[in-house]
């Protein structure tokens, strides 16, 4: 294909009025997307826009029930993941599919090893390989290092590696920067900048729009299963981003007005806590949360911010120190306990301990209070009760569903965190705690959820908030908290506290700002 300017180069991926129907719901509704050899192009959507089910056709794990894809400009049919992968195209998921005590060349090896015979591995050429690889594309890591030992921003660049080890043409990243720190958000960047200079095309999908508007080609937007519109970046901003993905005006940042707090509701002291290995994870931690305010815990994920909930709501028993909620002690009650108590938790594994995902979505709404009145009387369940509230909920919290009563593992990754944050909101709470409550939501979505957060905290409760997104502690919390190696290293005010500065405490734990300090003192 030519024009005046000179040949023109077929798009290296083209889905041409892709169509995929659920029982239920039509999830692509005749899409059609184009990606430019050495272009990164952002995909943008709502929970359950159909971004997953197109992607999921892309690579082989759903079929189209109508359209094509073209690679070069050539039809294709994709048969699975290791069709999708031999004709150049992968996945980075947002979850790393990543063995811990693996090294980096056994990870990148998984499945794709090279062979010196029949018998045995070349390690010497897979070494040589991935050093290669790494020092091309500018992150040169050590290929026996064990992926556990390395920081979650190492775990995104290896996950990168093994698809350009697979000789990915076509990338396809979920959410690549959903657990990085500021500083390790702009490293992965200028991976993918190098990327896009070598010609492999780059489908980047993510909620967050400056990231977006920043480091895309161009930008497509699909809401409820149709493409809605085509932006450059240059052309466009993150409101009218917003608004074509929700449909209407969005609030990107929800006013969180003047907090009031009172006493103390929660208080810690000396806790600590061991991971599910037995090595320790949170390190004496002391912390107080007051009635009528927002602390927010800021830290890298893997820093001990999961097992310090969990130890706080009753789902990991402590290894010393003490919790008390408004004057009582409740160190290692049980979960139940700690919910009649009036807490509630929203987990960042909504999977383990937010959901039963073969259970009916009604059920999943009511698993905190299945057994007492009115979903209960004794041991006599009442089903027209649960159906009825959990039909109510589902409208007022916008979870996309056909029906409530389908299984909750048939429901969008934000979906069913949607359904997550409207069973544990909606009740009188002395204590909120908060783990990754935006993760893989839509703009959307947050602004609804950060709003019931601010109205929780106003009405008197007390709320602790743990994300690995930033700009989500800065924007909503009255005071900071980051945390590094299991410790609390810093508390700031929350309206006042400089983001490169967190970045940089969540990163090192402090050791750089006090050097820094003191070379200036000196």
């Amino acid at each position: 294909m030519t024009d005046e300017t000179g040949p023109t180069l077929a798009p290296a991926l083209e889905m041409r009025g892709i169509t995929k129907r659920y029982p239920g719901v039509i999830a692509n509704d005749g899409i059609s997307l184009q990606v430019r050899p050495g272009e990164i192009h952002a995909l943008l959507g709502e929970n359950g826009a159909g971004k997953t089910t197109l992607m999921n056709v892309l690579y082989g794990l759903a079929t189209p029930d109508e359209g094509e894809i073209l690679l070069d400009g050539q039809p294709v049919a994709i048969s699975g993941p290791a069709d999708a992968i031999a004709r150049g195209i992968n996945m980075v998921h947002q979850h790393f599919m990543l063995v811990p005590v693996l090294s980096v060349a056994e990870n990148i090896l998984l499945g794709d090893e090279t062979m010196a015979n029949r018998i045995f591995l070349d390690r010497r050429e897979a070494r040589r390989r991935i050093v290669e690889l790494g020092r091309r594309f500018g992150f040169e890591i050590d290929p026996d290092a064990k992926v556990g030992s390395l920081s979650v921003g190492w775990q995104q660049r290896v996950e990168i590696l093994k698809a350009l080890y697979r000789k990915a043409r076509i990338l396809v990243l979920d959410e690549p920067t959903a657990v990085l720190t500021p500083q390790e958000t702009e490293e992965i960047f200028g991976v993918l900048r190098r990327l896009a200079g070598e010609g492999h095309s780059i489908v980047f999908i993510s909620h967050k729009l400056y990231e977006v508007l920043e480091i895309a080609d161009r930008i497509t937007v699909i809401r409820r299963g149709r493409v809605v519109g085509e932006r450059l970046p240059s052309a466009t901003d993150e409101d009218d981003l917003a608004e074509l993905m929700v449909g209407r005006e969005v609030q990107l940042t929800v006013d969180r007005g003047v907090s009031h707090p009172a006493g103390p509701v929660l208080q810690i002291r000396g806790l600590e806590a061991r991971d599910d290995r037995g090595q320790a994870a949170v390190r004496g931690v002391d912390l107080e949360v007051r009635a009528g305010e927002i602390f927010g815990i800021a830290g890298v994920a893997g820093n001990g911010q999961d097992e310090l909930v969990e130890a706080i709501v009753g789902l990991r028993r402590p290894s010393a120190g003490t919790v008390s909620l408004a004057g009582q002690d409740v160190t290692g009650r049980s979960p139940r306990k700690m919910n009649e108590a009036g807490v509630a938790y929203v987990p960042a594994d909504r999977h383990r301990f937010g959901l039963i995902l073969s259970f009916p979505l009604a059920d999943n709404l009511v698993l905190t209070s299945y057994y007492r009145k009115p979903y209960a009387r004794g041991i006599v369940r009442d089903p027209k009760a649960i159906l009825r509230d959990a039909t109510t909920t589902i409208e007022r919290y916008d979870i996309r569903t056909p029906a409530a009563t389908v299984r909750a593992s048939t429901l969008s990754g934000g979906n069913q965190q949607k359904a997550v944050v409207a069973r544990e909101f909606d009740r009188d709470l002395e204590l909120l705690v908060l783990d990754q409550p935006t993760r893989g939501l839509d703009v959307g979505s947050i602004e609804f959820i950060h709003r019931q957060v601010i109205a929780k905290r106003d009405a008197g409760t007390a709320v602790l908030l743990v994300s690995a997104e930033l700009d989500e502690v800065l924007e909503m919390s009255d005071r900071i908290g980051v945390m590094f190696g299991g410790r609390i290293v810093a508390v700031l005010d929350g309206r006042t506290a400089d983001k490169n500065e967190v970045g940089l405490l969540m990163a090192t734990g402090g050791a750089e700002r006090v050097a820094a300090l003191a070379a200036t003192s000196a």
